[in-house]
């Protein structure tokens, strides 16, 4: 998708600390699909699981209940909206052992309610990836400092983008 004035197809957001990364968690909380597929590209370290537990927070789910799930690779959390999926596919050897996990009924929830899927090291399930989903890479500026890139060529995604544009940047 071209990036016009309305729609952008990549956002860069530069986030200096936790403080900063919460007010993007917002950001992004308001403007997400209620069914909503993220995939979250970064060097370990990289804060995938920080950005997920702001993303968390923001959507009122208990942030301390948000661990990496890197060996049980999924987690599940309820929230007043509905289901945050968190996958961690590190570990994972092969798309085809998705299958054995129960990833379709964790990212299916309940009908009426939304879903939000936040995928680390989804490169492990390439294959697999729905094509209608937002892209997050993540870097490493400094111990705090991070930028995140995202883009997405789906329109379900617009709203987010604009919105990401337009936040404050304090």
């Amino acid at each position: 998708m071209p990036s016009t004035p309305d729609s952008p197809a990549t956002v860069v957001v530069h986030v200096a600390d936790e403080a900063a990364l919460a007010r993007l968690a917002a950001v992004m909380v308001a403007a997400l699909p209620a069914r909503a597929f993220v995939a979250l590209d970064g060097d370990l370290g990289a804060g995938k699981t920080t950005l997920v537990k702001a993303i968390a927070a923001a959507a009122g789910i208990d942030a301390t209940d948000v661990v990496s799930p890197t060996f049980g690779l999924i987690h599940l959390h309820e929230g007043p909206e509905g289901r945050l999926v968190h996958a961690d596919f590190y570990r994972l050897t092969s798309p085809d052992h998705l299958r054995e996990t129960g990833w379709e009924d964790a990212i299916t929830g309940e009908p009426g309610r939304g879903c939000r899927v936040f995928v680390e090291w989804p490169g492990r399930i390439a294959p697999l990836l729905p094509a209608d989903r937002l892209d997050v890479a993540i870097t490493i500026d400094s111990e705090t400092g991070r930028t995140l890139r995202f883009s997405s060529p789906a329109p379900a995604y617009a709203p987010l983008m604009r919105a990401l544009e337009a936040r404050p940047r304090a």
